[in-house]
């Protein structure tokens, strides 16, 4: 027998759903903070904005459907007020009906102008913005005792790295993160090991003058760009686009271009995890094993508020 219908949802459980959606957003955000260095604090801030943005607006426009109102229709002046003192209305109607009562005992001439005079209005919009400020407060009181019982991943994550730097005779070289890390990362492994920038292919850059990035940038994005059919399956997008995004952006790389980047300089790329696996991209068989040339990276998942990092591995001397 088919399952019934979903019961629909009430509206407990949909501000109960809300409140936990809040909660968990806080305890996100408190965390990549947490995590955030001062290169990266900006952009933590700005994508912790915008995921706050869109939780509000998510959860005022289900509110909106679930009143049977049209969330894309702009409420009439005093339309939001006045849904929420109707909320309030019948009880604190009761408490200032009591309240401005008054017992004639025969002596109200010598009430003072203080006792005359009429109680003054509660102002209700206040109290629901301190309300709700006090409820914010709360979550992001219990979301910041959540986070510091949270394990700090960074710093565990870093910490399992360095125990391999040993084994491999290599020490870390901090990489800027700002989307080319990748790029950057192979340029200075390229330069201090004396194998240059110069790739195997021509680039096709007009640019006598290019950080040693943006030479690694051209040289991946080129290579690419000659033999489409080994990357076409890899690809979300069209070729053109891609090449766009890795020639004239900060879009992040990742083990594609590691790969074009193996044939193009014809080096083994070695990619150390901080659980000890290293990934070998090999150059390809036609230039496998050319004078042996290799260089080291370090992949980091957590060390970096924005995502996945690269820093350059460096021989020890």
């Amino acid at each position: 027998m088919a399952d019934g219908p979903e019961a629909p949802e009430t509206l407990e459980s949909l501000q109960a759903r809300h409140r936990k959606e809040q909660r968990d957003l806080v305890s996100r955000i408190t965390q990549k903070k947490r995590q955030a260095s001062k290169k990266t604090r900006k952009g933590v801030n700005d994508e912790c904005e915008r995921l706050e943005q869109e939780l509000n607006e998510r959860q005022a426009r289900e509110l909106s459907i679930f009143n049977g109102e049209n969330p894309d229709e702009e409420p009439a002046l005093g339309q939001e007020e006045d849904a929420a003192d109707a909320e309030e209305g019948q009880a604190n109607g009761v408490a200032e009906a009591v309240e401005n009562l008054t017992i004639d005992t025969g002596q109200s001439q010598g009430h003072t102008p203080e006792q005359n005079a009429p109680k003054k209005k509660k102002n209700r919009a206040k109290e629901r913005l301190a309300r709700r400020a006090a409820e914010h407060d709360a979550l992001v009181a219990q979301a910041m005792v959540e986070a510091a019982n949270m394990p700090d991943l960074r710093e565990q994550e870093r910490t399992r790295m360095a125990q391999h730097f040993g084994k491999y005779g290599v020490e870390v070289k901090e990489i800027r993160a700002d989307g080319h890390c990748l790029y950057a990362a192979v340029a200075d492994q390229m330069e201090t090991q004396g194998l240059g920038l110069k790739p195997r292919i021509q680039v096709k850059t007009q640019e006598a003058k290019l950080p040693d990035y943006k030479w690694v940038r051209c040289a991946a994005a080129d290579l690419i760009e000659s033999n489409p059919d080994d990357f076409a399956g890899f690809m979300e997008e069209p070729l053109e686009v891609y090449l766009q995004k890795i020639r004239e952006t900060g879009e992040w790389g990742g083990h594609m271009e590691l790969m074009a980047l193996a044939r193009s300089y014809g080096v083994r790329i070695n990619v150390l995890h901080s659980d000890g696996r290293v990934d070998k991209i090999e150059p390809g068989d036609n230039v496998k094993g050319e004078d042996d040339k290799e260089i080291w990276l370090g992949y980091y998942r957590h060390s970096h508020g924005l995502g996945e990092h690269y820093n350059s591995l460096r021989k020890v001397s």
